[in-house]
Order: structure tokens, then C-alpha cells, then sequence
């Protein structure tokens, strides 16, 4: 009768305490390898008593020993281990097709439905997913200096590391082929977990790894349901797992295990908590070393990374390209379109069209990962537009990552950072996205933001706490804030920025208008306004002034900095001046300002902008003046001698003549025009008086227009000058997006402004006199 038990030689347990030394664990951690409850087990192995031949071979295994060399009188009638574990089917082929057959539907099941964020009914993954591209190298990981990052534009801000600066991307199905043993990172919402589901579906459908038996685990339950037995075995679990698809016979799995023939997707390891995450980490590298022939993906978010898996190859989710931005909106707006397929694609390329429009440039730097763009097209889809008020939309993007989004999927996160509470969180953030963004940085190290952490949380707490434990509270906070909520982000060692430069500017100006008291929002205001000319800072007026629950105060003072840049300077307020006073020549049927807006530009400063928003309607008399200012321009370029030049200048000035009214314009023209010679019947007399007679005939053209029109007076303004106005036109173009951006400004207040936008210093007071 085979023994039910064994027991180690002296001889044995020497060479067992060496090969136990060389792996460096603990009784626990054999214990752990071995699959056992208890350390009990290894105690009595190692002291010389009997044990469970099953345990006593398995603690040989994991220890590199031939069991027969370590036991006392081994005992010949059973099998070898490894003849032990296999069961008498040997078939491998049919038993994986035999067990891909039982568990398809629970994989189906458990894959192949997603149930979006504020979505009430759930959706086939088929029906949504899109491709991932895969960055083989991790943005964190580089070493980087500073100043290398504090030069990119904004609009490269954000894609920074994450696939649009020369970094090699390749389809996620690849690297799963190409590598044997892979670990996906992401920031929240990269789509990690669907990325993992997809491949169960392909999988399972047989359109990938078919030879190979899919197996879902998310680590979270594992961790779960493994704290309540007490036992970290993912072996078991997948056995229950089997049990549940009808599959009771305990060594099939072992026996694929063995052949290398399971796809084991292990998902969330960053949602396990700190409290089991050893444990689980101990048993992933286990059954991984244990079952090496087989393919493992993992998935876990970037910042969680330093939760380290020997022989896993780490890759990074790249963001969302335009073509797959293009793709998910025509699946979301399909899938969700209560009407039909039509109408669905219709309001796809409709949400596109709008999401390429200039003014919806930042929605476009946030929807690069599903979450963010699944939000886009429900808010979408709602209202068929994106909104007025971006604040809205940040606002609920921000609840996304500040927990909606886990608590949505019912994960709990371990709450590193002394318990702040939601508001608290904000005002931190607030605080760090000020501090940076005032110096200019959207990029800083990680002693710089841990400074700013560790003096918030002395503040909050009023516990003194020494300098090296403040420290370490300040680096759990920052990682907390980055692993947790994703609004951090470390770009490259040791250098950290906000995830999205959005949501930088957003807590920039939610400080601004968060300020504590009267005092302090003035100050807050006045700082915010010294910064009028600086384009940077755009975007933290515009969402200032929706946040606020009256912004008079804002575009008031946005007004008089705006009227201080040229109060100074007599020339500018000249030009000013001739503006205001052409505008008054003009029908009042287009607002004064607009006419002002309109002359100002047509007065041929080279840098101003041609598509200044109140110049945007034209009465007869400014498109008069617009084809007389064209035609100057074209008769002032000394092409004289060019046959075709002239000629030109001369049909343009015959259908001026068709719009001019004055009767003293038009005699005046007229008579210009009557001294071309017609350059159709005789080509060599009109160029002979071309070159004779071009240069006087052009600059009593030029008189002509300034005499009746008053316009194209040559303005001569120093490269200062220039740069002064282009700063003015530029501050009065952000005053005017805030007026129209939704913001809440009182009726006589908003019409003032209006009204008196381009106006000289002199006539300004005038105003305020009256």
C-alpha cells in the first residue's frame, strides 16, 4: 500500500535548507508558492516529520529538488510527479476545444457587455470598441531635463509621451503576440479593462489564440474573495471558476496549465488594496513562474507601476488618434441613436465636424481616451452641440477621476493622504495648478510639487510634523493623487505635470474665484488681469469669467488695462481717433464699434488680425472702402512695366465705378479711368503710357480716395507700435470672448463696454463727463 506520507532525510533537509536559502523567502512565502493555508506544513518538512506526500512532493518542486533524493525511504509503487499531475487524457487538442466549448458562454457573458458611465442599458463590446495602439516605451521611465519639456506649445502639451513625439506605436494584438507575458498600463480611462475584454472575446470567438482557453480574472474579486478563505491561490479561483462552467474534474486545468494552452488575463492590479496587494503580487509572480509556458496579460494604471511582475514586459495605451476618435463617435452614436443606423452615422460626422472646429480645440486635447470621449458624446448627444460653458464639461470630467469613476465600478481605493475630504482635494489641486501656472510651468519636479503639497497639508492640519515626515507624507500624496485620480501625471523621472493642461487652467481659475474674501478676489482679479496680454493665460479669463457668479468686476477691469496699453502713446491715440471718427461717416446700422473694428484693420497694419470679430458685417459704404483700399494696395506695387498689371488695376477701378453713389467719387474716377488708354485695341500704346504715366496716375488715385474717403493715410508706426497694437486688437478680442462666452454680466454694464471698445482716450472721458 503507497504511503500517505513523507518525511525528509537529514541528508535531505540540508540540501532543502540550501535551495530554501538560495530563493531568499520566508516559511510564509514557500507557503505561499505551495499553495498551503498554514506554514505548518513547512515547519514539520523541514524538521524532519512527516507530511502530505502531495505537499512534500510540491515543496520539492517549488524548491528545484528531486523528492525522491530529499525522503526518507521513497517509496516506488506510485508515479513520478509529473506522471501524477497528468490525467490519462492526453489528447491536449480536444481538450482544450472541449473546454473552450463549456466556458463559451460564461466568457461571453463576463466579456462581452460593457455598461457605460450614465448609459441605462449595456452595450456589446463589438458594438464599441476600437483598436488600441501600444507605446513600447513608458514616458515616466525616461530621463528627461526640465527645460527640455517648458518649450513645447500647449497644443502639444498634453500628447506629450503619449504617442505624437516620434514614439513607435504598435496594434494591441501585436504586442500580446509578441510578447508571452505582458503587463498594459494607462492613465484612468485609457480603456485597460475593455482592451483586456476584447481579447477574451477574440479569443473565445476564435478570431485569436484559438489553440489557447481564456480565462478572466479581475484582481480586485480575486483579492476579495481571497482575503474571506484566506487563501491567495489563483489556481483555486480558477477552479471555482471552472466548477461554475461544469468543469469538476481538478486536474484539467493543470493539465492546459502544463501544456501552456490558458490566455490568463489578470485585470486591475492597481485596484487591489495596499493590505493584499502583497499577496497577490506574490502569487501572480508564482503561477507565472510555475505555469511559464503559458501567455499572461496584466493590466494596472502607469502611476501603479512600481508594482513590479519579473519577466513582464511593460507597455503603455496610447491615446486615441483622430481616425480612432472618428471610429468610436460613428460605433457610440450608432450603438445609442434611438432612431436607426442613418441617423446614428449622421450625427457622428456631425459631432466630428463640430469637435474640428478652432474654438473646440481643447475638447479635442481631452477626448484621446474612451472615458473622455464617451463623455463628449453623451453631453453631445443631449444638447447637439458641445458646450458653451467648457467649465461644465471639465467639471464633469474631474468628478469622473475624483471618484464617480470607481465608484461607478465599485472600487475602493486606499486613502493615502490623511482622509481629505472632496473639497479639500480640490482646494489642493487648486492650489498646486496656480502656484505652477502663475510660474509659468506646465511641466515641475517632483520636490516642487511635493513643497507645495507639504505646505497645504501643515496648514490643514496645524499638527507640527518634522521635516522628514512631512516629506513622506507630501510623496504619498502626490502618488495618491497620481495612481488614484490620474490628474497628475509623471511625464518623465522625477518631472510631473497636470494630465491635462485643461484641467491645469481649470483649478487655475477655480482659485482665482474660490478666494476666501472681498480682499483677496480683488487681488486675485487684479493679478488675473495683469496678465491680459500674455496669450497664455486665455484661457484662464475665459473660464474666470463663466465660473464667476458676476463678472462686471472682471471685464470692467479687463476694460481699463485693455484702454491703458495705448493711453500713453499720441500717435496710437491718433490713429484711434481716425478711426472713431471714420466710423461716424458710416450708417449707424452695424454697431460703432464694429465700424472701428472694420477701419482699423483695413488700415494696413501688418500684424493686425484680418478676422477681428466685431468687423464681421459690412454696409455699402465699408465695402466701398474695402475695394478701394484693395485697389491702392494693388496700384501702389511698382509693376509698372507689366502690361498684365496695369490693365488689371484698370478693370478693377471699372466695377468700383458700379457701386460708387457720391456723385463727386464717382465724376473723380471716372476721369481716372478715362486716362487708360484700352489696353484691348492697342497693347504697345497702353504699355508706353504705363511706363510714362503709371506712378502719377496711381498717386492721384491714392489722393482721390483719401480726399472723398478718408481712408489709406500711411500709417508709419515703429516695430513698437506694432507690437502695442497687436496686443490691444489681441486684449480686445479676449475681452470680447468673454462678453459671449455665457458669462454673467449685468445688461448697462455689458452695452458700455460694447459701446465703447476702440475708442481714443479723449472721447472715453468725454463719456464718462456726459
Amino acid at each position: 500500500m503507497v504511503k500517505r506520507s513523507l518525511q525528509a532525510s537529514s541528508i535531505g533537509i540540508q540540501q532543502a535548507k540550501r535551495a530554501f536559502a538560495r530563493k531568499g523567502w520566508t516559511q510564509e512565502n514557500l507557503a505561499i508558492e505551495v499553495n498551503l493555508k498554514t506554514r505548518q506544513p513547512i515547519w514539520r518538512f523541514f524538521s524532519g516529520r512527516p507530511v502530505e506526500r502531495h505537499t512534500f512532493i510540491e515543496i520539492c518542486s517549488v524548491l528545484l529538488l528531486n523528492w525522491r533524493e530529499i525522503a526518507i525511504n521513497p517509496p516506488t509503487e506510485f508515479l513520478e510527479l509529473e506522471e501524477y499531475t497528468q490525467p490519462p487524457v492526453l489528447d491536449i487538442d480536444r481538450l482544450v476545444q472541449q473546454v473552450r466549448s463549456q466556458r463559451f458562454d460564461k466568457i461571453q457573458d463576463q466579456c462581452g457587455i460593457l455598461q457605460l458611465l450614465d448609459i441605462s442599458r449595456p452595450v456589446a463590446i463589438d458594438d464599441i470598441y476600437i483598436d488600441v495602439n501600444i507605446l513600447e516605451s513608458i514616458a515616466s521611465l525616461q530621463y528627461l531635463e526640465i527645460t527640455e519639456l517648458q518649450s513645447l506649445a500647449p497644443k502639444e502639451f498634453d500628447r506629450f509621451g503619449l504617442g505624437e513625439v516620434d514614439q513607435k506605436q504598435i496594434s494591441g494584438i501585436q504586442a500580446v503576440e509578441t510578447y508571452s507575458k505582458l503587463r498594459v498600463l494607462g492613465k484612468p480611462g485609457v480603456g485597460k479593462t475593455t482592451f483586456l475584454q476584447h481579447l477574451a472575446i477574440q479569443c473565445n470567438q476564435g478570431a485569436f489564440a484559438a489553440n489557447q482557453v481564456p480565462i478572466f480574472i479581475s484582481l480586485r474579486n480575486f483579492a476579495q474573495e481571497s482575503k474571506i478563505t484566506n487563501d491567495f491561490s489563483l489556481l483555486n479561483y480558477i477552479r471555482q471558476e471552472f466548477l461554475i462552467s461544469g468543469i469538476s474534474e481538478p486536474l484539467v486545468i493543470e493539465t492546459l496549465l502544463n501544456a501552456g494552452r490558458v490566455l490568463l488575463l489578470l485585470d486591475g492590479m492597481d485596484e487591489v488594496l495596499n493590505q493584499q496587494s502583497n499577496a497577490v503580487l506574490t502569487e501572480i509572480r508564482s503561477f507565472s513562474d510555475k505555469y511559464h509556458k503559458n501567455k499572461l496579460v496584466a493590466t494596472c494604471r502607469t502611476a501603479a507601476q512600481r508594482l513590479r511582475l519579473r519577466g513582464f514586459t511593460d507597455v503603455e495605451i496610447a491615446p486615441f488618434t483622430s481616425e480612432q476618435i472618428r471610429a468610436f463617435a460613428e460605433k457610440w452614436f450608432v450603438a445609442f441613436t434611438k432612431t436607426n443606423q442613418k441617423d446614428g452615422q449622421s450625427q457622428s460626422v456631425e459631432f466630428i465636424q463640430k469637435l474640428d472646429l478652432a474654438e473646440n480645440w481643447q475638447f479635442r486635447q481631452l477626448v484621446i481616451t474612451p472615458l473622455f470621449l464617451h463623455l463628449a458624446c453623451w453631453v453631445f448627444h443631449g444638447q447637439e452641440k458641445f458646450p458653451t460653458k467648457r467649465t461644465d464639461f471639465y467639471k464633469q470630467g474631474l468628478d469622473l477621476l475624483l471618484g464617480k469613476w470607481d465608484e461607478a465600478r465599485g472600487i475602493e481605493r486606499d486613502d493615502v493622504y490623511r482622509g481629505f475630504l472632496l473639497p479639500q482635494k480640490l482646494k489642493l489641486l487648486s492650489q498646486i495648478a496656480a502656484a505652477t501656472f502663475e510660474q509659468g510651468q506646465y511641466f515641475f519636479e517632483q520636490r516642487i510639487v511635493e513643497q507645495y503639497i507639504g505646505d497645504y497639508i501643515q496648514n490643514l492640519t496645524n499638527v507640527s510634523m518634522d521635516a522628514e515626515e512631512l516629506q513622506i507624507e507630501s510623496e504619498a500624496a502626490l502618488k495618491a493623487i497620481e495612481a488614484q485620480h490620474g490628474l497628475l501625471a509623471e511625464r518623465a523621472r522625477g518631472i510631473f505635470s497636470f494630465s491635462y493642461l485643461a484641467f491645469q487652467e481649470y483649478f487655475t481659475a477655480r482659485k482665482i474665484v474660490a478666494s476666501h474674501n472681498l480682499q483677496a478676489f480683488e487681488q486675485a482679479l487684479s493679478g488675473l488681469v495683469s496678465h491680459i496680454t500674455d496669450p497664455h493665460w486665455r484661457e484662464i479669463f475665459l473660464l474666470t469669467a463663466t465660473m464667476l457668479r458676476s463678472a462686471d468686476s472682471l471685464v470692467q477691469l479687463m476694460k481699463q488695462q485693455i484702454d491703458a496699453l495705448v493711453a500713453e502713446d499720441p500717435y496710437l491715440q491718433e490713429f484711434l481717433t481716425w478711426a472713431s471718427q471714420k466710423s461716424r461717416t458710416i450708417p449707424t446700422q452695424p454697431k460703432d464699434a464694429t465700424v472701428r473694428a472694420f477701419y482699423l484693420a483695413l488700415s494696413r497694419t501688418p500684424h493686425i488680425a484680418p478676422h477681428f470679430a466685431l468687423a464681421s458685417s459690412l454696409d455699402q459704404g465699408m465695402f466701398l472702402d474695402a475695394a478701394l483700399d484693395d485697389l491702392l494696395v494693388e496700384c501702389a506695387i511698382d509693376s509698372s512695366q507689366e502690361f498684365a498689371h496695369g490693365h488689371a488695376c484698370g478693370d478693377a477701378l471699372s466695377n468700383i465705378l458700379g457701386i460708387v453713389l457720391d456723385v463727386g467719387l464717382y465724376k473723380s474716377l471716372q476721369q481716372l479711368s478715362d486716362q487708360l488708354p484700352n489696353y484691348r485695341q492697342n497693347q504697345e500704346r497702353f504699355e508706353l503710357w504705363c511706363q510714362t504715366n503709371y506712378s502719377a496716375w496711381a498717386e492721384q488715385l491714392r489722393m482721390t480716395v483719401i480726399n472723398y474717403r478718408n481712408i489709406n493715410h500711411q500709417w508709419q508706426f515703429s516695430p513698437e507700435q506694432q507690437q502695442v497694437l497687436q496686443r490691444y486688437y489681441d486684449a480686445n478680442q479676449l475681452l470680447l470672448d468673454c462678453l459671449h462666452s455665457n458669462c454673467e454680466v449685468t445688461p448697462a454694464i455689458r452695452q458700455e463696454i460694447e459701446a465703447t471698445l476702440l475708442l481714443p482716450t479723449k472721447e472715453l472721458e468725454e463719456r464718462e463727463w456726459q
